[in-house]
Parts: structure tokens; sequence; C-alpha cells
């Protein structure tokens, strides 16, 4: 009798180490490659703090503790009043990490599920920019932006074609969707040769496809590999001087999955 239940526990064990190792499949995608901010000492094989630049969106970054924390399964992206760092001229700082020079991610879906804690002046964002080209040329796709405390988020790709040329309707480059505020939403984009597709909670919002044009640079996406930005983003044109009333500001991220589509 002892070795049967010695034999029975471990095939169990077997099968749910089996279970554990079969990917993830959703609506004819199969999960290539996840995060799920269990353990922080992981991290740095696929993220790297964003560092500051001259830009609206990274000219408070930092590397200051603080603005990261992983709590209960959720990477917390803070922004807040500089009154630590008497080094730092910088009267912010805000948290981010990205994957250059880490992960690339091209031809898939990538899902990333959120939570905003709204404030005024603060500007969440999840984006990709490319590997190998400059701003703008080389294309943006802004998978989430939200400003202040609204209701909505923004959904947006930049190229050459819509900042330069300003040709932004032609297909349409941007879509305003309504979300539920103060909940976990979730945020996906869909990466193919021929469209960009955006989605929230599984609800396709709007696809932004190649299209024949004597213009140049209208779609600078196809198979190009972009890197991950995820950041908590303070002030600036968008939104304006940042309110101090409103701070500390914050993003939860509660994981990261991309896919691919089965053959």
């Amino acid at each position: 009798m002892k070795i049967l239940k010695t034999t029975i526990l471990f095939a169990a064990f077997i099968l749910l180490v089996s279970c554990k190792q079969e990917p993830k499949t959703s609506g004819g995608y199969t999960v290539v490659w996840e995060e799920n901010f269990e353990d922080s000492t992981k991290l740095q094989t696929n993220w790297s703090k964003i560092p500051r630049g001259k830009s609206d969106w990274n000219n408070y970054m930092s590397n200051y503790d603080q603005l990261y924390d992983i709590t209960n399964g959720n990477l917390i992206l803070r922004g807040i009043k500089n009154t630590m760092l008497p080094d730092d001229p910088a009267p912010y700082l805000t948290g981010g990490i990205y994957t250059k020079d880490k992960r690339t991610f091209s031809n898939g879906r990538l899902e990333i599920r959120a939570k905003l804690f709204g404030a005024r002046s603060a500007l969440p964002a999840l984006w990709l920019l490319p590997v190998d080209d400059k701003w703008p040329h080389g294309g943006e796709i802004d998978i989430m932006q939200r400003l202040n405390m609204d209701g909505y988020v923004y959904q947006t790709v930049h190229s050459d074609y819509t900042v330069n040329q300003k040709m932004k309707d032609n297909p349409k480059s941007a879509v305003v969707v309504y979300i539920k505020p103060d909940n976990y939403n979730l945020y996906a984009v869909e990466l193919f040769t021929d469209s960009v597709k955006f989605f929230i909670n599984d609800t396709h919002t709007f696809t932004y496809p190649r299209i024949e044009t004597e213009r140049s640079g209208q779609f600078p996406f196809g198979d190009r590999e972009y890197y991950l930005l995820l950041d908590m983003q303070l002030g600036g044109k968008s939104v304006g001087a940042v309110n101090e009333q409103d701070l500390p500001a914050e993003m939860h991220i509660d994981w990261v999955r991309f896919l691919q589509k089965d053959k």
C-alpha cells in the first residue's frame, strides 16, 4: 500500500510539472514569453531602468529605489516630488523600465495587465520603440497612454508619415477608448507585416494598416524589432505642469506576455 501511495504521488508530481511546462494558448496564440513580476532579483535579465533624457517623457527619470517596488506580484512605478536626493537638480523623480538591448518583439501579440492610479499631471505609458532607427522614422507604438485622471486612454502610432508629414487621418493613427479607471485593464497590440491592431480587455479598438501611397514612411512597422517601455511620467506638454498635491502618482503592472500565432 505504501509503495502504491508513493507511486501515485510521484505520478501526480510529474503531471503537475508537465502542466506547468505546457505553453499557454489563447485565441490561436501561444505564450512564448511571460513576466509576472514575482522576483525582483530576476528583473535584470529582461529589464533595465530607463535613464534620464531631455524629452518631456524622460526628463525626470531616475534609478532611485523608492520609485520601484514589487508587491503582491505587481511592479509598482512611481512619480514623486524630489525631497530625497539633494544632489539631483530634478524637482520630480519618475520610474520606468524597458527591455532595450535585452528583449525585442515583432510579429506577435503583446499583452500588459495594469492598473492606473489617476493623478493630475500624471502620464503613465506602455509603448514600443524600434531597435534599429531613430524617432519617428522607425515608428512608435503607444499601447496605452492616460493623461491626468481621464476615464479614457489613447492608443496611437507615430511615424515620419504621421509626425513630419502630418498624415494622421489617412489612415486614422489614434483612438480614444474609455476604460474602468479603478480596475485592472488588459492592454494589447498585435504586430503584423501589414497592420498594427490594438485591443483593450480583448475588445478590438482599432487597426492601423499598411496602405498604397506615394508618400514615404507610411508603415515602418512591418518586420521591425521593437523594445518595450513601461513608465510613469509626470508633466510635459500633454498634461501641463506637475501638480504636487496628487503625488505620488503610481502605475501597477500585474504581468506582461508575448504571444505568437499558432501555425
